[in-house]
């Protein structure tokens, strides 16, 4: 590939990467030359990834783990240096969601997206980040959501989802200041809205009213989130950090 977006050398692991956003995320730093690391909780969609993507010359290795797993991080950082010398990259992107008013909604489903999006980012950065940083340096990209940014009470009440993502912005800032020293980086992507298995039932409903309130007219396509990605992973970023990219077709601008 060549210039400053090139990642030839570098492996990236990516949590929540056999599908969606995770799986184009993971695509994208692979066709810039990373080798790829994915975790899913499930063989059946973890499999035919790895698969597909070995297919096209990827250099690429799958894990089974669950990001809600207090154990799961550190050993998912030792198998990637294991399978490839190091990790440069993690991409955060396992998330979960559920939606319902905060009236009714239990302390276990609270928790039970808490653990996943927020506490299960942490662990993976707090394990990356230490590995990052005795190498002397690396880059975390947070999958966060335009959730963390504003209220999504209109379309989808969902009080765990919209608190892990604004927490992670605020633990992306965070991780930031504090390991820009050692050479670690560590940003965040906002995603408004895509196509995805977390999203096809609110869309479903809703995507007519979602989309007359995006300037651009529309939701996300395949395709237009792993750019930001590539660009927050490579040297074409190496003075941006603490920093959050909204990619949302302008809709929280309005």
């Amino acid at each position: 590939m060549g210039g400053i977006f090139d990642l030839t050398g570098r492996t990236a692991l990516v949590t929540g990467g056999s599908r969606g956003l995770g799986e184009e995320i993971a695509e994208g730093l692979a066709e810039a030359g990373a080798a790829v690391v994915l975790l899913a909780r499930r063989e059946e969609w973890l499999g035919p990834t790895v698969e597909r993507f070995r297919s096209r010359g990827f250099r690429c290795e799958g894990f089974v783990a669950d990001a809600a797993d207090p154990g799961a991080a550190g050993a998912a950082v030792q198998r990637t240096v294991e399978a490839f010398g190091g990790i440069d990259i993690l991409i955060n992107n396992a998330g979960v969601t559920w939606g319902q008013p905060a009236e009714e909604m239990s302390l276990e489903k609270w928790r039970s997206v808490l653990d996943v999006n927020l506490t299960g980012a942490f662990l993976f950065a707090q394990a990356a980040g230490r590995e990052m940083i005795a190498r002397g340096g690396g880059s975390i990209v947070n999958v966060a959501s335009i959730a963390g940014i504003q209220a999504m009470a209109e379309f989808a009440p969902a009080a765990g989802y919209v608190a892990s993502k604004g927490g992670l912005l605020a633990l992306t800032r965070e991780l930031a200041a504090q390991w820009a020293r050692h050479g670690v980086r560590v940003n965040a992507i906002a995603p408004g809205f895509f196509p995805s298995r977390m999203s096809e039932k609110l869309l479903a409903r809703e995507q007519n009213a979602i989309e007359s309130r995006i300037p651009m007219g529309r939701i996300g396509r395949a395709g237009e989130l792993k750019g930001a990605a590539v660009f927050l992973a490579s040297d074409a970023a190496s003075y941006i950090t603490g920093q959050t990219i909204v990619v949302d077709g302008g809709a929280t601008v309005v």
